[in-house]
């Protein structure tokens, strides 16, 4: 079996020459995105707007290289994302059409329309069946991503607090789903609270949707109301204490099997290319209204038509590089107690888990862990 094909540039530029997107323009190209018959065609470009706060997210400039590209074939391009399962500002369309506004997408700076996918409330989803799904019959995606003939993914690689890492997969897997399709993907695990470590600070409490946490005014501890959470995680990145924790061990391994699934929805069938940058690495997701140092240095971009090589080419690449000084990554590996794994993302964030989605996807036949890497 051939392998998958991965091509990969580096972020130098030469003085008075090509700036980086016109590079990605040009890897793009090499990688065969040609190839996709786009003539007249509605072409999806799903991407992660980044919350208000966090300025780790892709630049627009990025999102405008591939429409321009996609333009340039005779495809008729949109910027999409799904609404979020929690606070924020990217619950409902209007709160996150305007947060990618402030962000600086807009059609003027991307060159083409911005739609949210499953519509004003998170409500306007289709039931995608997916074809050899052990945890997932029917993946609720948003309904304009599937109406696109074509589907393009444009990743930010960055750490994740329960994912190890954020990648193409979880870019379209979880990006994809409504909301409850969202829901659907994070209801395995539910967190519990270590009293003696908790401050009563209550900022795990901003960052919960569903009432899935309650305080005790008066031992000024948080407590976990079972029946309300949904398992989605936000409230462990939020914690600055290490007081949350998981009840069920292998929640972020069914997590990372159903986002694998939702995955597979999304891309079967239809044509499809993706494209990843590690660049401003952050330990957490963009999903957060911060962002911190950088755990890894920028490494480059990435692109194939294959989204399960392409999350592996982009792991291997971050396992090869030096953590980044003062970052949390380097702190944790320079603490005398603490155990290093030998594994950066899961040094970064001891709690989470990555293996198990690219092990479920290769599973179900998503694409191939094998792949060759060719520099541009």
């Amino acid at each position: 079996m051939e392998r998958s094909k991965v091509y990969f540039t580096d972020f130098h530029t030469i003085a008075f020459g090509d700036g980086l997107p016109t590079k990605l323009k040009k890897l793009i190209k090499k990688a065969g995105i040609s190839e996709l018959d786009m003539d007249g065609k509605f072409v999806a470009i799903k991407m992660h707007f980044g919350e208000l706060g966090n300025i780790s997210y892709l630049r627009p400039n990025y999102a405008k290289a591939v429409a321009d590209v996609v333009k340039e074939f005779g495809g008729k391009p949109f910027l999409t994302d799904c609404n979020t399962m929690y606070p924020g500002s990217r619950k409902n369309a209007l709160e996150h059409l305007e947060c990618a506004w402030e962000n600086g997408f807009t059609p003027l700076s991307v060159g083409c329309p911005i739609i949210i996918g499953d519509g004003l409330k998170g409500t306007d989803d289709i039931e995608v069946p997916v074809k050899g799904g052990e945890y997932v019959k029917a993946a609720k995606i948003g309904r304009a991503v599937m109406d696109a003939d074509i589907f393009i993914s444009l990743t930010h690689f960055k750490g994740h607090e329960m994912t190890g890492f954020g990648g193409t997969i979880k870019n379209i897997g979880m990006g994809c789903g409504s909301r409850a399709g969202k829901t659907e993907q994070h209801c395995s695990g539910k967190p519990y609270i270590k009293e003696r470590k908790c401050r009563g600070c209550r900022r795990c409490q901003k960052e919960c949707a569903n009432g899935g946490l309650v305080f005790d005014e008066a031992a000024r501890k948080m407590h976990v109301n079972q029946e309300n959470c949904v398992g989605c995680g936000r409230c462990l990145g939020a914690c600055n204490f290490d007081a949350i924790h998981f009840d069920n061990n292998n929640a972020n391994e069914l997590l990372n099997c159903r986002m694998a699934e939702y995955t597979k929805a999304v891309v079967d069938g239809r044509p499809n290319f993706h494209i990843s940058l590690i660049v401003d690495v952050s330990p957490n997701c963009d999903c957060h209204g911060e962002n911190d140092v950088p755990i890894l240095p920028n490494i480059g971009m990435f692109a194939s038509f294959d989204p399960l090589a392409l999350d592996q080419a982009c792991v291997d690449a971050c396992m090869a590089a030096q953590p980044m000084p003062g970052s949390q990554l380097a702190k944790h590996l320079a603490d005398p107690d603490f155990h290093d794994h030998h594994d950066h993302f899961t040094n970064s964030t001891p709690e989470s888990e990555w293996r198990s989605c690219l092990e479920h996807a290769e599973k179900i036949g998503l694409g191939s862990r094998d792949y060759e890497l060719i520099r541009m």
